[in-house]
């Protein structure tokens, strides 16, 4: 028997986060393993009117890739990918890894050149999501993979995943709505400000937001979501910071982040693990060492981490800045073809400063939103 919490999570998704309408093509996307979830979604796309084209893999193609491709093929587009991103109207992306580690012992010169050849995908991707011609959003098949990186059982990992997803299990929308109102209170008093100074332990960070959007992230583009961001002025972030929290890209856990900036730009990085990987790919390209995004997290549902950054960065009494490419709609205009998040606990010693203003210490606003 189904968990009814999926048949919900899968109705959120296709009625809340994209919103499908009749015609709509709609991609639906993940690996074989969130089987009974992409079965949910697609069912609902066809009561809800639109086109499904599911493409489902089987676990374990990454490792393989990237094991046997030539330059060429890690460098190469399929044309069907392309067309997806070109014409689509909505995309839904399901997280359903069997092994979350297949990529650790990949070279990441390799990883970085797949990257870079899917750059112009990434800027087609950002542009028409901005413009509202793509609607899209991602969430996760609770696997065991997940859990055992979440180090609890599957069951203990379900009842995380769908309660941080449905908020009120009798009205999920219901629950968002709420959210995404008391949420666009903090963004809109963010309209018009200048300058943000964060302190935390390590971490001593000034930057602009002048002429920029903060965008509230209320469950349409991530399921579950809980963040307000905007994109810093480019070549304004200043001082260094610290990541307390690990963060994992492309199967690499990199642990202890420590990151200096001057004129907007990475000049030092060191990390406790996994170092070398961490500098190789902020050499993807130009635009990999300027911070393309920085957030509060909100999520009253997500207090511990879990080695997911779809959960991670939403984590209440947190912030997160991205390395590489801005979403337009924020009115940043870094290009890269990386988007790295990278998280700091601000519950112990964490202040934010907007305009010389303390808006937000120990991980609480302390003005009333």
């Amino acid at each position: 028997m189904a968990d009814i919490r999926m048949e919900k999570l899968a109705e959120l998704l296709v009625k809340y986060s994209v919103g499908v309408k009749p015609g709509d093509k709609t991609a639906i996307m993940g690996e074989s393993s969130a089987e009974p979830l992409l079965k949910a979604i697609y069912v609902n796309v066809l009561k809800a009117g639109g086109y499904p084209y599911i493409i489902s893999s089987p676990g374990g193609l990454d490792e393989l890739f990237y094991k046997y491709a030539s330059d060429d093929q890690l460098k190469h587009v399929a044309p069907p990918t392309k067309l997806i991103m070109d014409t689509y109207d909505v995309r839904i992306s399901i997280g359903g890894d069997s092994n979350t580690r297949e990529l650790s012992s990949i070279d990441p010169a390799r990883i970085v050149m797949y990257q870079q050849g899917r750059r112009d995908i990434m800027k087609t991707f950002l542009s028409r999501a901005a413009k509202g011609e793509l609607r899209w959003t991602y969430a996760l098949y609770p696997t065991n993979a997940y859990a055992q990186d979440a180090d609890m059982g599957l069951e203990e990992y379900q009842d995380f995943v769908y309660t941080a997803c449905l908020g009120d299990i009798n009205d999920p929308i219901g629950y968002w709505k709420r959210f995404s109102a008391w949420q666009q209170k903090i963004a809109d008093w963010l309209k018009g400000k200048k300058q943000v100074h964060i302190t935390a332990p390590e971490t001593d960070l000034r930057f602009s937001i002048e002429g920029r959007t903060f965008i509230n992230c209320d469950g349409h583009e991530n399921m579950p979501d809980g963040e307000v961001f905007s994109g810093p002025v480019e070549d304004s972030m200043e001082g260094q910071v610290y990541f307390s929290y690990p963060t994992i890209e492309n199967g690499r856990e990199v642990t202890g982040v420590r990151l200096w900036f001057k004129e907007g730009k990475v000049i030092k990085a060191t990390a406790d693990k996994n170092e070398d990987f961490l500098n190789k790919t902020l050499d993807t390209d130009e635009g990999a060492r300027r911070v393309g995004e920085f957030a509060f997290g909100t999520s009253k549902g997500i207090t511990r981490f879990t080695r997911q950054i779809l959960f991670d960065e939403k984590i209440d009494g947190s912030f997160h800045m991205a390395l590489g490419s801005s979403y337009p709609e924020t009115g940043g205009k870094n290009e890269s073809a990386i988007h790295w998040d990278m998280i700091c606990d601000m519950r112990k010693n964490g202040q934010v400063y907007i305009d010389d203003q303390l808006i937000y210490q120990n991980g609480k606003f302390i003005i009333q939103f």
